[in-house]
Order: C-alpha cells, then structure tokens, then sequence
C-alpha cells in the first residue's frame, strides 16, 4: 500500500521530503499546506497532482497515514499536536519544540491519541555518527566517562542570522536550534540525558552590524555565498538579531558523564568535533565527511600521538552522507509497522529541556541548573515503542 503523505510547510527543509521517492519507501505525497506564496508555488511545481492549500484543516480532512511538518521551529508544536488528533503518524523535524512545556505536550498528545510520532534527528543516521557509536557499543574505548564536542558553525551569518532563527522568539536560541542535533547526540553516544547544566555565551559579531532587512518571501539559497568574510562584513541580517552568536556549555548527565558543548557561528571552517573518552580510551573524529576518519586511541602514550587505529567515514547516497534517506526510510517503516526507531521522542525532547535551561543559565549568571526530567509513565511509553502498557 502507498502511503498517503501530507506536508505542512514547504521552505528550505521540506526537499527532504523527495526522500519520500526513493525505491522501497512506497510513499507518496498528496497534499502540502503552505502559506507562503513562493513555497505554494514551490510545492506546486514539485507535486503537480497534490492539494496544495494555505488551511490545516483542509490537509488533515484527507485522512492521511502521515505528515510531515517543515515549518519554522515555533510552529511545530501547534500542527503536530493537530495532527496527532487527527490520528495521522507525525514526522516533526528538529527541535521538536522551542519550549519544555510545548515538547511535552507533543509527546503527551501521541500518547493520548495513540498516533505514531518521529522526530527528525538525522545526526543518528551520519556515518560518522554512527561509526562511533558502534566502537563504544563495541567496548572499544571502555565505559564512557566525558564527551565533548565543538561545533564550528562557519556559515552561521547567512545560515542563522539572516532570517528567522536570529530571533529568540522563533528559536529560543542557537544552543537550541542548532544544537538541539549535538545534544542529541551527546546524549546518545554518553548512553544519559543531562539534569545539569551551566552555560554561558554572548553575540560578538553579528548583533553590531547595523545593515538589516526584511527577507520575506526569500531563502538561504538566495544570499548564501562563500565569498561572505570576514564575518564581521555580511549585509542584509535580519532585522531583530537577539541571539548568541558564540555559547558553551558544561553538562552532568544522570548516569555521572560529563560533556561539554561549544558552538561558534563565526569561524572560517564548518564541522563538528566530538571526543570521547572511556575508562580504557578515546576516539575523536577528524572531520565529519564521508572519507575523512575517526581515530582510536587504546594504549599509552609519551605525548600527542597519532591514532592507534584510524577508520575512515563512510559515504551513502543522499543528503547529510546518506543520513536523510535512512531517516525518511526509517519514518516510512515506522509508519507501517510502529515499534522502536533509532532516532527518539524521548531523546528529542531531552534535548529541547535541556538547550532551553542552558539558556536560561546563559541569560543568567552561567550557574548550574537542574533541567528537568520526564515523567516516567510518558518515558517508559516510548520506550516500549509507543505501545500502550
């Protein structure tokens, strides 16, 4: 049976939505909820024979075995508890919310109604991601003591603070939209969520400049530009900009790893770096691309040393290293079949409590706050798979 999909929202995340054709997904969309006029003629062209509507609760009235939701981050709350009570399966992509109390309800509202939701942490899919979690499955390194990772966010001026996600109202803040992936992943790779955290941060670049402009009805792909630099010389930002352009972070996780998260939206290079460390090694990724590696270290050293073993990255066909095909498959088996996927709503919105109390801290005196947790009856449903106990 093709499965019936909807869209709501169709701007510069929604492309993952071609996912949908690959062969074996057997999916196919049928309507697209868009309010934009240059997104309903995008999704138009795209989906000649789909509905596309500007209402709701026209795309909801269908009776469709998913949706899709691809709008901006404060708004996918609302249309995922909507859909949920419309008895479609939910595909939110990430964050799942800009707010604690928000994210809890969407994962309340799944299962109330019993409908399926998925939230779309692709990171859990990135070859180089998964590579590592599979050494520390192996024992590879020992039991895992401190993850620290440094995200180097070298488009950040056209990426985040030429539109929306510059405004805190849309977005909370850059330690959440843009690392809700890397606690996610922190998380994921230190097997515990975070119930500490301290943060602290400040714009350095972007809030100075004075050249500003509405880009209503544009995208990134309109003003992205590698010729963009220094950071300090980009035209046309947004007009509100009360985001953090650089922040840190120090976590304690519930089963006692330490992690540690930095995020800077200015520097001339644009990767992730994790280090893990364990009771018997560590390993650490030298560039997150396919080709580039990862490296192992399991035996004593005098000083700095080459790795003891090197595994190189992966490639598969697709978005994000292949990321974005296995993410949309892993939805369409989801929707078919329920049961437990590796991406979580329970990781998800973990991440979403915990970029919003780091805020807080940041905004604050950079003290240690408690982030808090879960109720346990809600946990141990998606634990089981989002199946009734």
């Amino acid at each position: 049976m093709t499965l019936r999909i909807g869209l709501i929202g169709y701007g510069q995340r929604a492309r993952l939505a071609r996912e949908l054709e690959r062969e074996g997904n057997d999916a196919a969309v049928v309507a697209v909820c868009e309010v934009s006029e240059r997104g309903a003629a995008d999704a138009r062209a795209a989906y000649p024979d789909a509905l596309v509507t500007a209402e709701l609760d026209e795309l909801l009235a269908l009776d469709l075995d998913a949706v899709m939701i691809f709008t901006p981050d404060d708004l996918h709350a609302d249309p995922a508890v909507a859909a949920l009570e419309a008895g479609a399966a939910v595909f939110v992509e990430k964050p799942l919310a800009v707010t604690v109390a928000d994210a809890d309800r969407v994962l309340e509202t799944a299962r109330r109604t019993g409908s399926r939701l998925y939230i779309g942490h692709n990171m859990r899919h990135m070859p180089v991601i998964t590579l590592m979690k599979r050494l520390i499955d192996e024992g590879r390194i020992g039991e895992v003591k401190a993850v620290w990772c440094r995200h180097f966010v070298g488009h950040g001026g056209d990426y985040y603070f030429t539109d929306w996600h510059a405004d805190r109202r849309r977005t909370t803040s850059l330690l959440l939209q843009k690392g809700a992936h890397d606690l996610d992943i922190i998380h994921w790779l230190a097997g515990g969520y975070t119930r500490r955290v301290a943060a602290m941060g400040d714009n350095m670049i972007y809030g100075a400049i004075q050249d500003r402009r509405d880009r209503s009805g544009e995208r990134m792909g309109d003003w992205f530009s590698l010729d963009n630099w220094p950071p300090a010389s980009l035209t046309g930002l947004n007009p509100v900009i009360d985001v953090e352009d650089i922040s840190q972070l120090n976590l304690r996780l519930d089963n006692g790893v330490l992690a540690s998260y930095e995020q800077c939206h200015f520097t001339p290079d644009y990767w992730r770096n994790y280090t893990i460390i364990g009771t018997e090694g560590r390993i650490e990724n030298f560039g997150d691309g396919a080709g580039e590696r990862v490296g192992l270290w399991n035996r004593r050293h005098r000083g700095w040393a080459e790795p003891d073993e090197s595994f190189e990255i992966p490639d598969a066909e697709g978005g994000h290293g292949g990321a974005d095909a296995l993410l949309v498959a892993e939805f369409c088996r989801f929707v078919r079949e329920g049961g437990r996927t590796q991406t979580s709503p329970v990781a998800a919105r973990e991440a979403v409590a915990t970029g919003v109390i780091a805020t807080e801290s940041l905004r604050a005196d950079g003290s240690a706050r408690a982030v808090p947790a879960l109720d346990a009856d809600l946990v141990a449903y998606f634990e089981r798979g989002q199946i009734p106990g």
